[in-house]
């Protein structure tokens, strides 16, 4: 049996957010599953989606700390500026995360490890909503 539908999250700061709660609580067809496979899809180029611990905080701001390291803003070598200084960082930022997840359905449940959760990597400092794509199969 397959699924699919569109989530549509509401605007994020910029910075690494949990959003786990959003896509279980917007796919409540997970629970008839026993066996399956939950795919993540995000339809924008400036914001990605990775999965890593979420029960302490400072992972996530650490994230944002060394990614702005790695990918600083205001860089000379940008050509790609044309919506601010944020604008090609954030593609970069999101070409190394990606775009994509598959996480396993076990008895009516994501099969996440402990201390993980779906993180949803917002790199644009004034980003609207972002739009995932949820695809299910399974049985």
């Amino acid at each position: 049996m397959w699924s699919q539908q569109q989530i549509n999250l509401p605007p994020f700061s910029r910075g690494f957010h949990i959003i786990t709660s959003y896509v279980i609580d917007s796919t409540p067809e997970i629970k008839n599953h026993s066996i399956g496979m939950l795919h993540l899809f995000i339809k924008h180029t400036s914001a990605s989606i990775a999965i890593n611990e979420g029960a302490d905080h400072d992972v996530r701001t650490d994230f944002e700390t060394h990614f702005n390291k790695l990918v600083p803003e205001n860089s000379p070598d940008f050509i790609h500026n044309a919506e601010g200084p944020d604008d090609m960082p954030a593609h970069i930022k999101s070409a190394i995360l990606g775009s994509s997840l598959s996480i396993p359905i076990t008895d009516g449940k994501i099969n996440l490890g402990t201390w993980q959760d779906i993180y949803l990597c917002e790199h644009r400092n004034h980003a609207s909503g972002r739009k995932l794509i949820v695809t299910i199969e399974g049985e």
